[in-house]
């Protein structure tokens, strides 16, 4: 059964008769004819009385018919439907971006970007998702998402991905910790201090737990946050220390920024499944992004 034999069917109802339905369809009467002949055929029943000469006008439909109508309407209904919906979003005047972001990133990079990317698709929805690379790397697997900003090294096979930033780690510490004696910071010594750490589902997280397995280290860990703000607060007061990206830090936050030794650096990637190629609206807001590092 196909959507064209649908069609056909529905006109020949709406207008009562073969040459006109042929002639409103702009196809020859024979042609709309066997359209029906095949879909009844492939339905296996009779959706149309042919009938006498004398009527030939008048268009009855059979049982099977009548209940074909209806499902027919509501096909045809929700077909008309999908086509406006998939051109609108085609020329970006609809759409939904759902993305799923690193903390940092969504409080301290992306919020400017993303205002000036509202304001050139103001049709556009954003549907933004914030919380640990761990977290966006799942919404993006189980397609919660569509697209993730995650690190180089929760990369897979499966997904396309362009880099986004690749942003230093600093130390961060209140101007009067010991730690701002130096100019820059080994792991060793960082880790000779009182810490204020993301909790897990965090790669930051991770990634100095790792740290500190490797050189035989056990972390003092004073205060576990995902808020962002309160970690800086904590930092400035002189309570603990903490690894952040070096964005996050600004002037008004009265905190020291030490580059550790050596310098360590986070690439951040834009990714997205292979086998669900980015609508419109997705790769309008990938090429923003990318166009405005």
């Amino acid at each position: 059964m196909e959507i064209r034999q649908l069609r056909h069917f529905c006109a020949l109802i709406k207008y009562g008769s073969f040459t006109k339905a042929a002639e409103k369809l702009d196809i020859a009467q024979p042609a709309l004819s066997q359209s029906l002949k095949r879909l009844e055929q492939t339905l296996g029943v009779t959706l149309v009385q042919r009938q006498a000469r004398k009527h030939a006008g008048v268009i009855k439909l059979t049982a099977e018919g009548q209940v074909l109508k209806q499902h027919a309407d509501l096909i045809l209904q929700q077909v008309s439907q999908a086509e406006s919906h998939i051109r609108q979003m085609a020329d970006l005047s609809r759409g939904e971006v759902r993305v799923a972001v690193p903390g940092m990133l969504g409080s301290f990079y992306l919020p400017t970007r993303l205002m000036a990317f509202r304001h050139q698709y103001e049709n556009l929805k954003l549907s933004l998702f914030e919380g640990g690379t761990r977290d966006a790397l799942k919404m993006l697997e189980q397609h919660e998402v569509d697209i993730a900003i995650i690190t180089k090294s929760d990369l897979k096979p499966e997904f396309d991905s362009c880099v986004l930033i690749n942003e230093e780690i600093v130390v961060a510490a209140a101007f009067d910790h010991p730690l701002s004696e130096h100019t820059s910071v080994t792991m060793e010594q960082f880790f000779e201090h009182e810490l204020v750490m993301f909790k897990p589902g965090y790669y930051h997280r991770e990634w100095m737990l790792n740290r500190a397995n490797a050189l035989g280290l056990t972390p003092r860990i004073a205060f576990e946050t995902n808020l962002i703000n309160l970690i800086k607060q904590v930092v400035q007061q002189g309570f603990a220390v903490a690894t952040l990206l070096k964005m996050v830090v600004q002037p008004k936050d009265n905190i020291n920024t030490i580059s550790l030794d050596p310098p360590v650096y986070v690439e951040l990637h834009i990714a997205w499944k292979k086998h669900r190629p980015l609508s419109q609206a997705d790769q309008a807001f990938v090429n923003f992004l990318l166009e405005n590092r």
